[in-house]
């Protein structure tokens, strides 16, 4: 499948979601956050994929919300709109969709397009790559999610500054204060994307879907309500199929051939 504003392609079990508006960096329309929403659900129904890459066509990632719509008399559909059917959305099925969710950072990555990118599972860059929470810059405040994943990956105060100052964060210091994953070379880095990639689509998918929905608890439960989260899942983890392969493969000394079961 493929549309103006969204690519979808899907191979070796791997979707490939591109941002496809190079000419403004990949900023949001609603056209864009509708079909991005729309590939989401496609690929968390087709049982052939099971891993997702995220990544930009172009020099960058994403710049964010696209601002000639939202003061255009004609298209902006308003703060309200672009928040509660644009982007709000795009961070739950992110966090909701039971497979691993790869983004695979090509270029800048600034505002919403930032926040987009750290809700991911894992997050690679190549060196050249930066990060901004741009939105104090224009008088406005941290959305899709910033302000709640942002602290948790490198800490209250870091982030509080980061979104005041709106700071400028290259992909080595990314890396360095944990917001991110790992950084590449510019070189190799499509490369380490399909590696990575291919490595979770081979991965037990099912238990890949539970690990995310345990950190997902995490941010709000007690040590008890996690404790007793993580003894529901592994017991449906033990009876899966993928578990009875693990075993018998660690057994018999072979790599194993998880089915995603």
């Amino acid at each position: 499948m493929s549309n103006n504003s969204i690519q979808l392609e899907i191979e070796n079990n791997i979707a490939r979601i591109t941002l496809n508006r190079p000419e403004v960096f990949n900023s949001f329309n609603r056209e864009m956050a509708l079909k991005l929403q729309s590939v989401f659900d496609d690929c968390e129904t087709n049982s052939e994929v099971r891993a997702i890459v995220l990544t930009g066509n172009g020099k960058a990632f994403c710049a964010g919300q696209d601002l000639k719509e939202v003061t255009s008399p004609e298209m902006n559909p308003g703060f309200k709109k672009i928040l509660e059917e644009h982007y709000n959305p795009i961070i739950k099925r992110i966090r909701s969709i039971k497979k691993p969710i790869l983004a695979a950072i090509n270029g800048v990555a600034a505002g919403a397009g930032a926040n987009i990118a750290l809700a991911c599972d894992i997050v690679v860059a190549h060196e050249k790559v930066s990060f901004i929470q741009a939105f104090s810059l224009i008088g406005l405040i941290p959305d899709s999610a910033g302000t709640f994943f942002l602290p948790r990956l490198i800490g209250f105060q870091k982030a509080q500054a980061l979104a005041m100052l709106g700071d400028k964060v290259s992909a080595q210091e990314a890396e360095r204060i944990g917001m991110i994953y790992k950084v590449v070379t510019l070189e190799h880095f499509e490369e380490e994307v399909q590696k990575l990639a291919l490595k979770l689509s081979k991965m037990p998918t099912k238990a890949l879907g539970m690990i995310k929905e345990l950190f997902n608890a995490s941010m709000n439960n007690t040590l008890n309500q996690q404790l007793e989260m993580e003894s529901k899942y592994q017991i449906e983890a033990a009876q899966s199929e993928d578990y009875a392969e693990g075993v018998a493969a660690f057994i018999e000394k072979r790599q194993p051939n998880f089915k995603g079961k």
